[in-house]
């Protein structure tokens, strides 16, 4: 029996510790690139490059305008005439570069938003994880505490053959027993739901059976601190709200330029009187901007001041995100520290009240307890530990040192 509790002590693999309990990580990259949130966001890429490519060849186009005229004169007779324009217009300077720097921030920020997007994959990919390998590890608990107790009661039941202890002793132990089974029941289906959560939300993943064991979770060198700032410094969000206010600043300085509408030049040519009057002539034409130009400039400056303000607010959010990463972590850490501890200090109490129990010097009742409370504390520590793993992969996916590009 002690071996079977120093099992669920010590029952992790060696090979874990290098990346504890994490899927390989060329599984991972497939599965987040085909995840539909980041095939969204990489197709509007190419949204924004296309964008990029309308503005740098401007709004502009040829156009080709042309009359034909049967004119009759008095005394004359019948002419035919015809006029044939060809005109473009022209953008005034530095419209074409605010054109050019709006495409690149367009650019930019559709790039961040992928990144944000995988980023945001990574962490539902992580969440669900450990939320599979905790349920299993739950489940483990439970099933070795239908295993102890069907010891024990054999064990009791060989008592009251002998006359050693009476049946109320093994009713009891058959009460408990099938406590424990309902347990392990309920904690089966919970791995069942974890994986098939899992495996919805990733499906080009091949998931074993059953996953392995939970690892123990391990502080990164770098530090939590460390990466708390990292998470500031690579975050994607504040790198696409920057580059979509970038962008609205350029529209709205466009748009003010835009007050000065483009004029267009063309040539004419023409030929009246059956041919006798020929000639050709420069065109020059200028839209006179009013009160829509006007009101579209200010829409533009509105929009971009909201975009200043959401860059301030995202800025706020990721800080609240680094902070609140760095709690956890610390907090998840210590909390799995002190589950082990006590699950440690239950194990040597429920040893010393088997062997009293064996000796006639503990009541079943009390080593019925003390096997609840062992139970208790093994599953306290697979739940702390699950927190702890998980609290440091997110603050690990937030600060790009996994799974996440560190530019």
């Amino acid at each position: 029996m002690k071996r079977l509790i120093l099992a669920l002590l010590l029952g992790v693999s060696h090979a874990a510790f290098a990346e504890p309990g994490l899927p390989p990580e060329a599984l991972v990259q497939t599965a987040l690139d085909a995840h539909p949130s980041v095939e969204a966001a990489k197709a509007r890429i190419g949204v924004a490059e296309a964008d990029a490519r309308a503005l740098k060849s401007g709004p502009h186009e040829f156009s080709v305008s042309g009359s034909y005229i049967s004119r009759s004169v008095d005394r004359e007779g019948r002419y035919n005439e015809y006029d044939a324009t060809l005109s473009r217009g022209l953008r005034l300077p530095g419209k074409s570069r605010l054109d050019r720097k709006a495409g690149e921030f367009g650019i930019s920020a559709a790039e961040n938003r992928w990144e944000d997007a995988k980023h945001q994959a990574a962490l539902l990919l992580s969440e669900l994880w450990w939320g599979w390998l905790g349920a299993n590890a739950e489940a483990a608990v439970d099933k070795q505490g239908v295993a102890n107790l069907e010891q024990a009661l054999a064990g009791i039941k060989r008592r009251v053959e002998l006359r050693d202890a009476a049946q109320l002793e093994a009713d009891q132990a058959e009460a408990a027993l099938g406590n424990a089974r309902l347990m392990a029941t309920q904690s089966q289906g919970r791995v069942a739901l974890a994986k098939a959560r899992l495996q919805a939300q990733f499906p080009s993943m091949t998931l074993p059976e059953t996953p392995e064991e939970l690892p123990l979770p391990e502080i990164p060198a770098l530090g939590f601190a460390a990466m708390r700032d990292q998470v500031i410094e690579r975050s994607h969000e504040i790198g696409a709200a920057q580059a979509e206010a970038d962008r609205l600043a350029t529209l709205s300085e466009r748009a003010r330029r835009d007050r000065w509408a483009d004029p267009s030049v063309g040539l004419r040519a023409f030929s009246e009187r059956d041919g006798a009057e020929r000639g050709a002539a420069v065109v020059v034409s200028m839209p006179i901007g009013g009160g829509h130009r006007k009101a579209v400039a200010e829409r533009s400056a509105s929009e971009a001041a909201a975009a200043m303000a959401e860059l301030a607010a995202v800025r706020f959010d990721v800080q609240e995100m680094a902070d609140g990463n760095f709690a956890r972590a610390s907090a998840a850490w210590d909390s799995w520290v002190r589950s082990r501890e006590g699950m440690n200090a239950q194990v040597e109490a429920v040893l010393k009240m088997r062997r009293g129990y064996d000796l006639a010097a503990m009541d079943l009742s009390d080593l019925l307890l003390a096997e609840r409370q062992t139970h208790d504390a093994f599953r306290a520590e697979a739940i702390a530990r699950t927190e702890a793993l998980r609290a440091i992969t997110q603050i690990r996916i937030d600060s790009h040192n996994l799974w996440i590009s560190e530019e």
